[in-house]
C-alpha cells in the first residue's frame, strides 16, 4: 500500500511546505509547521469535457434573474448588540465564526439567542463537547425553553451535514469546530486539516441549503483561533469575544464581515442569568473614576458609527532596574514608544530612567490614533503630578513633530461628550473647520502638544 503524501502547513498563515522547517518561510513563526495529509482529489465522471472540467452552463444565472427577498435577507437575533456587529442581523446562508477564550461566553451567547429566534425559526444546536443533558441544564439556567430548539450531540461533520440537508432547520449552531471531524481524513479532530475540511463542508451546506451557520472556535495559547488563516477566508464573518474572564464585561468585535462593517463592537455584561446587553458602554467604562488623581484622562474612540468614551490611565515612576519597564494594556505598545519619543524630543520631558505604564480601563482595546493625545496628557499629568479635571475630554492624533493632527467624526465625539455632561473638549484645531460648535460645552482647538498641555 503506497504511503500517503503529506505536506507541512503553518498554523499561523497557512503556508504549505514539502518539508518541515523550524521557522515558517512566509510569516516567520517558529515551530508553527504541522504535518498534514494531502487529500486526493476524485475525478468527476459525468459531464467531463475534453479540458477536464464540467460544463456548468445550466447553472449560469443573470444578476437580474437572481432571486432575493428584502424581508428574508436577515434574521434578528433578539440582541441588538449582536445584530449591530453582524451588520443588522444574521444573513441567510451565511457562515459566522465566533471565537474567544474558553469560558468567555461564546456558547452562552448562542444559546441565549435561541430563545428569541425559536419564536419563528427552527434551530439545530450541534455540540461535540457536551451531552444533550448538559445542554439542557445550561438552557434551564439561562431561561431558554423554546420548543423549536433541537439538540444533537455529534462530532461527525459528514453526518451532521446530511442531517441538516434532510431536516432543513432554519439555523444551525456548531459548538465547536475543534471537536468536529471527517472520518475519511486520517488526522485527529482539531488539526488544521480537519478544521479546514469541516469548515468547507459546513460552508457548502450553508450555501446550497440557504441555512445560516454559527460556528464556535476556541483560541490557542497565542490568542488566535486554531487554524486562523485556513478558516477566515472560508467563513463570511469572524467575530471575536474580548475581555478578561475575571471581569464581568465582554466586548464582541467583528474582524471580518462580508455583510457589514468590521468597525462595530457589541458590549455585554456577564450576569448570573447570562450575558446582558450594555446599552450605554461609555457610562460603564467611566464608572468609578478617581477624583483629583494625576495620570487620568478621558478619550473618545469611534467603534464603527458609535462613539465610546474610555478612561486612559498613565503612570510614570522611578525605575529600580537598569532597563526601565514599558507596559501597555489596551493600547498599541509601539505607539506608546512613539509618544514617549515625541514627548522627549519636542517637549523636553525625560523618561529614560522612569517606568511607564499605560492602561485602558474596562478591558477595552483602542487602536484608533485619536487616542494618542489623551495618552500623552495622562503621561504628562503623571510625570508632573498635575491632575486633569474630570470634566475634560481629549482626542487627537500626534505627529512626530509634536503636532496634533485632525480626526474624523468630530461632531459625533463632541455630542457624546455633551451627553455625558463633560464641560471641555480638547480637540485638533484643524478639525474645527466648517463645524458648528455647541454652546453648552467648551471646545478648545490645539495645534501642538504645548497648547494641549496649557489647556488642561
Amino acid at each position: 500500500m503506497p504511503k500517503a503524501k503529506s505536506v507541512y502547513v503553518c498554523r499561523e498563515c497557512g503556508f504549505e511546505s514539502p518539508k518541515w522547517n523550524g521557522k515558517c518561510p512566509n510569516c516567520g513563526s517558529w515551530n508553527s509547521l504541522e504535518e498534514t495529509e494531502v487529500i486526493p482529489k476524485t475525478k468527476a465522471t459525468i459531464g467531463v469535457t475534453k479540458s477536464g472540467g464540467v460544463d456548468l452552463s445550466e447553472k449560469i444565472v443573470s444578476l437580474s434573474d437572481a432571486e432575493t427577498s428584502i424581508n428574508e435577507v436577515r434574521y434578528k437575533t433578539g440582541l441588538g448588540e449582536l445584530d449591530r456587529v453582524l451588520g443588522g442581523g444574521l444573513v441567510k446562508g451565511s457562515l459566522v465564526l465566533l471565537g474567544g477564550e474558553p469560558g468567555i461566553g461564546k456558547s452562552t451567547l448562542l444559546l441565549q439567542i435561541c430563545e428569541y429566534l425559536g419564536d419563528d425559526h427552527t434551530i439545530l444546536y450541534v455540540s461535540g463537547e457536551e451531552s444533550i443533558r448538559q445542554i439542557k441544564l445550561r438552557a434551564q439556567r439561562l431561561g431558554v425553553m423554546s420548543e423549536n430548539l433541537y439538540l444533537l450531540a455529534e462530532s461527525d461533520a459528514t453526518s451532521i451535514c446530511e442531517t441538516v440537508s434532510v431536516n432543513k432547520p432554519d439555523i444551525v449552531i456548531i459548538d465547536s469546530i475543534q471537536t468536529m471531524s471527517i472520518r475519511d481524513i486520517n488526522s485527529t479532530p482539531g488539526s488544521i486539516t480537519q478544521v479546514r475540511e469541516c469548515t468547507n463542508l459546513f460552508m457548502r451546506t450553508a450555501k446550497s441549503e440557504e441555512i445560516p451557520f454559527f460556528i464556535v472556535g476556541h483560541v490557542n495559547k497565542d490568542g488566535a483561533i486554531a487554524g486562523p488563516k485556513v478558516m477566515e477566508h472560508i467563513v463570511d464573518a469572524v467575530l471575536y469575544f474580548e475581555g478578561d474572564r475575571n471581569l464581568t464585561y465582554r466586548i464582541l468585535r467583528a474582524v471580518k464581515n462580508r455583510f457589514g462593517s468590521t468597525n462595530e463592537i457589541g458590549v455585554f455584561e456577564m450576569c448570573e442569568s447570562g450575558l446582558e446587553q450594555v446599552e450605554n458602554p461609555s457610562a460603564m467604562l467611566l464608572s468609578g473614576r478617581p477624583e483629583g488623581v494625576s495620570g487620568c484622562c478621558v478619550a473618545c474612540t469611534m467603534e464603527g458609527s458609535r462613539p465610546i468614551l474610555a478612561e486612559v490611565q498613565g503612570l510614570v515612576s522611578k525605575s529600580g532596574a537598569s532597563n526601565p519597564r514599558r507596559v501597555s494594556t489596551g493600547f498599541d505598545f509601539n505607539r506608546v514608544w512613539m509618544i514617549l519619543a515625541v514627548l522627549e524630543k519636542r517637549m523636553g520631558f525625560y523618561f529614560g530612567t522612569l517606568d511607564v505604564y499605560v492602561n485602558i480601563i474596562g478591558g477595552l482595546r483602542i487602536t484608533e490614533p485619536a487616542a494618542d493625545l489623551p495618552v500623552a496628557m495622562a503621561l504628562y499629568s503623571s510625570l508632573t503630578d498635575k491632575p486633569i479635571d474630570g470634566k475634560v475630554i481629549a482626542f487627537g492624533e500626534i505627529g512626530l513633530g509634536g503636532e496634533i493632527r485632525s480626526v474624523s467624526h468630530l461632531e459625533q465625539r463632541i455630542a457624546e461628550a455633551r451627553r455625558l455632561k463633560f464641560e471641555k473638549c480638547i480637540v485638533p484645531k484643524h478639525s474645527l473647520k466648517n463645524i458648528r460648535l455647541p454652546d453648552d460645552i467648551e471646545v478648545v482647538g490645539v495645534s501642538n502638544l504645548k497648547e494641549a498641555f496649557k489647556a488642561i
